[in-house]
């Protein structure tokens, strides 16, 4: 059976270090060997070209298709995917909504059949959830789950590799490897995707969660049924308060109040949602640590976190959106070229075992 991936709750604290320590290895290894972006670093470049013996990552995708399945508009995603592809030695094929026949006249039953058969791997960016299901049920060859109406594993990856980047989120094993720190991550708004992969993967990898939003955007339960199951919810509060839930903070989250599918609930969405918006004010109010960092997986609406945060020094969502690429690399590298994602990593560190929350 081909290794697909729903949600990072189907992998282990070990596979899931192993997937951003192949990330990190990817992204230096990538840099080092593309164009330069300005003029000051070609001529940086050229000056030390006869030093420079770089290779690049091994063209894992050589002589490959992945089909790049979309039912809803994007721009990290399919500009990571494509990307990511390409420098694997890939061939990344997109097919939107109005590109082929899913969900008119076509199921995606057969569509999986027919995809398995001409392409490598499928990377599925869907809307209802039962559609992924589907597609990961036929399809013969490996998929990965872009984005579904319950989960968003991507996204929680790239923002997991963000906060190794930043020193005073990770400890440093004897083999140079990071391992989180036991921080605190604070979330403050919808609880939608990218929500539900936070809640089955930060406690597991030694984080505490606190959550804040309106008493009506709870978790489903299908997705609180994974939370504890897996004993995530030992350390996680939960409240409709978003002074108690920045309390402690080390990085605060928000995401998009109005997803795509729901703008005929703005208005409504917007009145439930006052008081959320992050910003200086809240987080100090609320007792965040003084050196707390922002993410959001964009696109960013005011509404959600003013300017001075979004654009300030506490913001990560730049580095953040980059490491989408990366993270995905790697995803592409692991699922679609070596079929090994589900795998453990014997080199990647354990995770520690956070302690309850009061």
């Amino acid at each position: 059976m081909p290794p697909h991936l729903m949600t990072l709750a189907d992998l282990s604290p070990r596979q899931i270090y192993g997937i951003l320590r192949h990330a990190s290895y990817l992204r230096n290894s990538s840099l080092q060997c593309l164009p330069p972006r300005s003029l000051a670093q070609n001529r940086k470049i050229q000056e030390n070209a006869p030093q420079r013996k770089v290779k690049g990552p091994a063209k894992s995708l050589q002589d490959m298709s992945i089909a790049l399945l979309f039912s809803k508009r994007s721009t990290r995603t399919r500009v990571s995917a494509e990307t990511a592809a390409g420098l694997l030695g890939g061939q990344a094929l997109f097919l939107g909504k109005d590109d082929i026949q899913l969900g008119v006249n076509e199921s995606a039953r057969d569509t999986a059949r027919v995809l398995s058969g001409m392409c490598q791997g499928i990377f599925a960016r869907v809307g209802d959830h039962s559609e992924i299901e589907e597609i990961m049920k036929y399809s013969e060859v490996p998929v990965l789950n872009a984005l579904s109406s319950l989960w968003h594993p991507t996204q929680t990856l790239a923002d997991m590799l963000t906060i190794l980047d930043q020193k005073e989120f990770f400890y440093q094993n004897e083999d140079r490897s990071r391992q989180f720190r036991p921080i605190t991550i604070s979330y403050v708004g919808d609880s939608a995707n990218v929500l539900h992969d936070m809640l089955v993967t930060y406690p597991r990898m030694g984080m505490k969660m606190r959550v804040a939003s309106p008493p009506n955007y709870r978790a489903p339960q299908p997705v609180w049924d994974r939370v504890v199951e897996l004993g995530c919810d030992k350390n996680i509060l939960w409240t409709a308060d978003p002074l108690e839930a920045v309390n402690g903070a080390d990085i605060v989250v928000t995401d998009t109040w109005i997803s795509m599918g729901q703008e005929h609930e703005a208005a409504q969405r917007y009145k439930d949602f006052a008081g959320y918006q992050v910003t200086e004010a809240l987080c100090k109010e609320g007792g965040a640590n003084p050196d707390w960092k922002f993410l959001h997986c964009l696109p960013r609406k005011k509404q959600e976190v003013d300017d001075d945060v979004f654009y300030g020094k506490r913001s990560l969502v730049f580095p953040e959106a980059d490491n989408r690429k990366w993270t995905i690399m790697a995803l592409f590298d692991l699922m679609f070229g070596k079929w090994s994602l589900l795998e453990h990593d014997p080199k990647a560190p354990k995770a520690p075992k956070p302690q309850e929350l009061e």
